[in-house]
């Protein structure tokens, strides 16, 4: 497994940096503590995630975040964990082959 730390051009999907909200305070948790006044609506994920392209399987809430279960243009599986008002993603995972690589800011 693998965390963000890692060079930027090695990642192996880029669209979760372009997922990611610049400067974005995250918690090593990945708990969202955010009021449910404050969310993006699921429209918002799955369009976010679509033009990311990506294709959406399921949206859940899981720890007050959201949670992405997705494919990406390869057809590897994506998981990714985002932040409910700013959609930031918190956690990522890409299934390649078997072998599931994890990215997680403040871990």
């Amino acid at each position: 497994m693998s965390s963000f730390s890692r060079p930027l051009s090695r990642l192996a999907l880029p669209a979760l940096l372009l997922l990611a909200a610049p400067g974005a305070a995250i918690a090593g948790d990945h708990h969202c503590r955010v009021p449910m006044a404050d969310w993006q609506p699921r429209a918002a994920v799955q369009a976010l995630a679509e033009a990311q392209g990506l294709t959406v399987r399921r949206i859940k809430i899981d720890d007050g975040c959201y949670e992405l279960d997705a494919r990406d243009a390869q057809g590897r599986a994506v998981e990714l964990k985002l932040d409910p008002a700013t959609l930031a993603v918190l956690k990522g995972e890409i299934e390649e082959d078997d072998d599931r690589h994890e990215h997680g800011h403040g871990d």
